[in-house]
């Protein structure tokens, strides 16, 4: 029974590796009108669906450690499972999504199709940047209540909602996602915030105060708010209010 905890560290894994598979899998048409710009981009159903195992491996790491806290099931064996698995789920294979996103972004212009590598390898700054904020958690035990810079998971589910909000066209906003600037922007910023020491929150709840944990309360509220009217341009949105109510309310992080 004490194993069970570890099974779903290990489904983490798995849906990471096969959240790689089917980004690896591509096949994006761009249609470029000459002048014009490019009329559309079709991101293949394949990456959105990496994405979305991206967001599984989210699930069950949220569940190994309700798991492991129900069951009094924790070990030093589950932490470094745990860590090890992220680094796949939320630093590969977002970086890999990236990696894409730069290809397609390129390939709007001419000749981006023999784009030099050289210009995709910063996408793997995340998954160099998520290894290191793993890393140091795992040697810092004061992080059980409060985290010193952005989780990793957090880091990863936000870059895996840029192919579902380009897949699906959230708001018009396709062409604006697919756009190297725009990801350029995304790697520096989300990598500086899990190697920074930031104060931010850690969503668990040592009570059930509203005057305690009103923060967040504020944050599910406004996520729920959020993926209704913007479906999945809420993730973003969501971690932007996390970002700034951790920075804000310090005192209240833990």
């Amino acid at each position: 029974m004490k194993q069970i905890p570890n099974i779903f560290t290990l489904l983490n894994l798995v849906f990471g590796c096969i959240a790689i598979v089917f980004i690896l899998q591509t096949g994006e048409s761009i249609v470029y009108l000459e002048g014009n710009g490019f009329s559309s981009v079709v991101l293949p159903e394949k990456i959105a669906l990496g994405a979305l195992f991206i967001f599984a491996a989210g699930v069950v790491d949220f569940l190994d450690g309700f798991l492991a806290r129900l069951m009094k099931a924790g070990s030093e064996m589950g932490k470094q499972l745990d860590s090890l698995s992220d680094v796949v789920s939320f630093g590969v294979a977002p970086g890999m999504i990236l990696y894409q996103l730069l290809r397609m972004s390129y390939a709007q212009e001419a000749g981006g199709l023999d784009i030099s590598i050289i210009w995709l390898l910063p996408a793997f700054l995340v998954t160099a940047a998520a290894a290191w904020r793993l890393a140091r958690f795992n040697l810092d035990p004061a992080q059980q209540y409060g985290f010193k810079g952005l989780p990793a998971p957090a880091a990863g589910i936000t870059i895996a909602s840029i192919p579902l909000i380009i897949h699906y066209n959230i708001l018009d906003l396709q062409a604006i996602f697919i756009n190297s600037y725009l990801v350029y922007a995304v790697i520096v910023v989300l990598s500086f915030l899990m190697v920074s020491r930031l104060p931010m929150m850690a969503l668990k709840f040592t009570s059930f105060s509203p005057a305690a944990n009103w923060p967040k309360y504020l944050l599910v509220i406004i996520g729920i708010a959020a993926a209704v009217f913007v479906k999945w341009l809420a993730v973003p949105v969501v971690l932007v209010v996390y970002i700034l109510l951790s920075l804000l309310f310090k005192n209240k992080a833990s």
